[in-house]
């Protein structure tokens, strides 16, 4: 690109530079070039009439460097490289306590692909950095007017389409990734893609590699502290922007041929160029009274629309989509910072002690918001004066701090032994044994270190690893490395916090109605909140907002104690351990879906519900989770019958123990709250026993199918059966469903022969001859025990067998020889834990029933399955033999009965006289016998014929035959 022809304030640094390429490379090529080109980046910037500020992120120097120049020039317009889209945010800043990060976040997308959703966006601020001060002072001063000219949220997501994941501003080594801490306060901005001010970092690995190593430095943090940091902070302005241009250059010139990032560097600064020129010419304002505050890669720029006199109209700004964004302060801390943007642990925390001490040395007074946590009441803002501090011309400052030596502050030493007697102490308190040798031990390494890397003043950095050299020996005795503790003795993991002010509305409402509980729930910590709703039931509407941030938020952040929420149960007291203040960030991105909780849940329930992965167990639950938590019935209705659209589409049977569990508590649930069922659960019932009389062929026989989702289908199936057949479903269907079922798998077989036994068409004494065959049988041994794991899932749809797997169980134990039942024991145990721990309990109660409970008794115990099994007919027909003759007395005792038989029979003769013949005393029975016998085996009466010789039996033989088929009929034909 061609630019502006070369002043001549940089002539004598471009002959030095010049000669210094042709000596170490033996005449003009590529480095002539970069060297050169540099030096022209650092002229074309300076003489740009609107002035450059270009910085660092989180830099004291460019901090401090910021607040000074804002107070000698006093620019009217500050222009921001920050998303254009979140400037209504920043006057909430004020509102908060720094660290805090400024968030557009995206919930529901339109225009990107749905895989990336949620889409967020955070740009962190602290106290110690250039954009804060600029920040601070265009919203405090009047008549300045701050303008953000960087791409919106949603071009981040336009540019970086290739691979969103990736789409922060920095880049860190992986090197540096690995030092990055894992803790809770690392993971602030969650996924939210970075967005920061001032990217200064080699993006050439070979150019990293190369400082690190001669600069004798461990990583591009302490590298940056040393070099940059250090000699900067006492700098003019002038050197300060001649020295970050340079840097600048130099990064973007050495950076690898990365087409798309590239791209979207450019098209950045095309973008901010772009909208400043537009503000120029919409406001009329000199370019003079304006700022640029950029990174300083993105000031060194070489793209044509550079400039206020750039090029216009070349570059098009592409519409935004159609997604709706959102926008809030969410709490930040120097972890997160550290471990989104790759830098070291502890330099962000090592940067804010920089920054205080700095400005303690110079005695700069910094900007800060009004009203912000912290901050000292100012005077009244004046407005600005008529003329502010011009541009002055510039002047080659490069060569002369190019030329100059390092220089080395001296010792301090009062300094540095307070430092090691404080490690000292936080090490004991965190359990190592470090005692004032460790400190003196510390002391001296630390000069040690320093001396090696050519430093006569050590860094917090050389006293870092001298204290992990001097006090670390082999193990970490507690939570925290001596490395940890150096980082909050140097500052600490300073995390931000959100005031309620600048709280989305739904977290102020939970604040609001969470006020009864008394606690200060926006302290970060762990807070015991103790609910008596017995005693104070206006605290009912508390536990149903700690109920449903339980279900929307982290775990940790609402964490129940005691007390539980079921289907028609409410607790009387409740104990809750809260962390709110903790997890704000989860809190504020609530608010992002609604306004209220119950208006987010629903909404939550309804993608769940009628999600394109969603499934009947999970429409089921979200069922319960609104019958629990929303109490609507409508919802739960309308979720309701959408389930019975789930269930009929579905193909497989992987949720059936779920859906089984689920559909048993919300019907049993339905029947005690209210008088009749829902109509939805009706149908429900009724698809549900079609659906898996269906599926239940083809389940025993998919080997994907597992016997205990078989188990849940049958289960469905015969709970429910009472009510689909009152619904008007036929049995006929389950029947010829098992009928079909040909299961190869021995669980599923046992299965099979489990639901023959309730359906009837299999004796229990059947089953117990099939166990008994299956353990004579050598080859069915072996899988003997997982017959055994689909007997015990047999139990979830017929637990009336328990009994027999007992006696399964019992039997393989005691017949088999320990050859062959040690081999398979680890196997039956690990099957029944693996396939059936649910249903165990239930196998070991019956056991506890079966077996004696004293040792003593086992010797004489004699298993139930062993008993002889006595006809308990037996008794009652030698006790009626006995009595037989009392049959004509109860004949004659009970006339009715007689009467009411014979007109059924059509019998019309009417009773004989006793003088008359015994003979025809019953005709009706000697002609036909076997109507007698009919009766009587219908009415379950066994007793035979009496003796023919009897003479009293012989007009009454009906009475003497059966005497219990009198006795049954006549309460039946009373009223004949």
């Amino acid at each position: 690109m061609s630019g502006p022809q070369e002043s001549g304030v940089f002539t004598a640094l471009r002959t030095q530079l010049q000669g210094a390429a042709s000596e170490f490379a033996g005449g003009p090529d590529a480095l002539e070039g970069i060297l050169l080109g540099m030096v022209d980046d650092v002229d074309r910037a300076v003489r740009e009439p609107l002035e450059i500020f270009p910085v660092c992120h989180h830099s004291p120097a460019s901090a401090l460097a910021m607040a000074r120049r804002l107070r000698e020039k006093q620019p009217k317009v500050v222009y921001l490289e920050l998303c254009e889209d979140m400037a209504p945010l920043l006057t909430e800043l004020r509102n908060c306590r720094l660290p805090v990060a400024v968030q557009a976040f995206a919930g529901e997308i339109d225009g990107f692909p749905q895989e990336w959703a949620p889409l967020s966006v955070v740009a962190p601020i602290t106290e110690a950095s250039a954009e804060y001060q600029a920040i601070a002072y265009a919203l405090d001063t009047p008549g300045v007017e701050l303008v953000l000219v960087d791409r919106s949220s949603d071009h981040v997501f336009q540019w970086d389409r290739a691979n969103p994941s990736e789409a922060t501003e920095t880049d860190g080594s992986p090197a540096e990734a690995e030092e990055a801490p894992k803790s809770e306060e690392a993971a602030l901005h969650g996924e939210a893609v970075g967005v920061e001010i001032g990217d200064l970092r080699p993006r050439f690995a070979e150019l990293e590699e190369h400082l690190l190593r001669h600069g004798k430095v461990r990583h591009w943090s302490e590298w940056w502290h040393q070099y940059v940091e250090v000699p900067l902070g006492d700098s003019d302005h002038d050197t300060y922007r001649q020295v970050m241009f340079l840097i600048g250059s130099l990064f973007r010139r050495l950076a690898p041929g990365d087409g798309s990032r590239v791209r979207v560097d450019e098209d950045r600064e095309r973008y901010m160029w772009t909208r400043m020129r537009e503000h120029l010419e919409a406001t009329g304002t000199d370019p003079e009274d304006c700022l640029y505050v950029c990174g300083a890669f993105h000031a060194a720029s070489r793209v044509e629309e550079f400039g206020v006199h750039g090029r216009s109209g070349a570059f098009a700004i592409s519409p935004r989509t159609a997604t709706t964004w959102q926008y809030g302060l969410i709490p930040s801390s120097h972890a997160a910072i550290e471990a989104q943007f790759g830098l070291a642990a502890g330099s962000v925390s090592i940067a804010a002690t920089t920054w205080q001490k700095s400005l303690t040395r110079t005695r700069v007074r910094p900007y800060r918001l009004e009203g912000q946590a912290g901050a000292r009441k100012s005077r009244a803002k004046k407005a600005l004066p008529a003329g502010s501090a011009a541009q002055a011309p510039a002047t080659d400052r490069l060569t002369g701090f190019l030329h100059q030596p390092p220089v080395l502050d001296s010792l301090d030493e009062a300094e540095l032994l307070g430092w090691s007697v404080d490690i000292v102490r936080a090490a004991r308190r965190n359990g190592y044994l470090a005692s004032t040798a460790d400190a003196i031990a510390v002391f001296e390494t630390s000069i040690l270190l320093a001396g090696m890397r050519d430093r006569a003043k050590p860094t917090p950095y050389d006293f870092q690893d001298a204290a992990v050299t001097c006090i670390e020996k082999d193990s970490v005795p507690g939570r925290r490395d001596v490395r940890r503790l150096v980082e909050i003795m140097m500052g600490g993991d300073r995390i931000g916090q959100v005031g309620y002010e600048a709280l989305p509305p739904l977290a102020r409402d939970v604040y609001d109605r969470l006020e009864p509980l008394g606690l200060k729930l926006q302290q970060r910590g762990v807070q015991r909140a103790l609910l008596d709703i017995a005693g104070r039931p206006e605290l009912e509407a508390c536990s149903d907002v700690l109920w449903m941030l339980r279900r929307l938020m982290p775990a940790a952040a609402a964490r129940p104690i005691m007390g539980e929420r079921r289907l028609g149960e409410r607790s009387i007291q409740e104990s809750w351990d809260l962390a709110l203040g903790t997890h704000q960030r989860a809190l504020i991105e609530l608010g992002y879906e609604g306004v209220s909780l119950e208006q987010v849940l629903e909404q939550r329930l309804r993608r769940e519900a009628y999600g394109p992965r969603a499934t009947t167990a999970g429409v089921l639950a979200a069922v319960e989770d609104t019958l629990l938590y929303l109490r609507s019935g409508r919802l739960s209705d309308e979720l309701g019958t959408h389930a019975l659209k789930v269930l009929a589409a579905e193909r497989s049977v992987d949720g059936a123990p779920e859906v089984l569990r689920r559909a048993r508590a919300l019907l049993a649930y339905y029947r005690t709250s209210r008088p009749e069922l829902p109509a939805w659960i009706e149908s429900f019932v009724k698809t549900g026993y079609a659906h898996y009389c269906t599926l239940l062929p083809t389940a025993f026989r998919d080997e994907d199918a597992t016997v205990g989702q078989v188990a849940a289908m049958l289960g469905f199936l015969f709970s429910m059966e009472s009510l689909a057949l009152s619904l008007g479903c036929d049995r006929t269907q389950l029947e010829l469903a098992v009928a079909q079922s040909h299961p190869d798998d021995p669980s599923k077989t046992a299965l099979l022969w489990a639901a023959q036994v309730q359906l009837g068409t299999l004796s229990r004494a059947e089953l117990r001859s099939r166990c008994a065959e299956l353990l004579d049988n050598p080859l069915v041994v072996p899988s003997y025990p997982r017959y055994l794991n689909g007997f015990v899932h047999a139990l979830e749809p017929v637990p009336g067998l328990a009994d027999v797997v007992v006696e399964a169980v019992s039997n393989a134990f005691g017949r088999l020889p320990d050859a062959v039942l040690l081999p398979w024991l680890p196997l039956l145990i690990t099957t029944l834990r693996k396939g059936a721990a649910d249903l165990a309990p239930l196998l070991i109660r019956e056991a506890g029933r079966i077996f004696p409970g004293r040792l003593p008794a086992l010797d004489a115990w004699m298993p139930p399955w062993r008993m002889p099994q006595e006809d308990p007919f037996a008794t009652s027909r030698a006790q009626r033999t006995a009595t037989a003759p009392r049959g004509a007395a109860l004949l004659a005792a009970r006339p009715a009965t007689c009467d009411a038989v014979a007109e059924l029979l059509g019998c019309e003769d009417g009773w004989q006289q006793h003088d008359a013949p015994a003979r025809p005393g019953a005709p009706l029975l000697s002609a036909h016998p076997a109507t007698c016998d009919a009766v009587a085996e219908l009415l379950g009466c066994d007793g035979g014929w009496a003796a023919a010789g009897d003479t009293a039996v012989a007009g009454a033989a009906l009475t003497l035959r059966h005497p219990a088929t009198v006795e049954a009929l006549e309460p039946l034909l009373a009223d004949r």
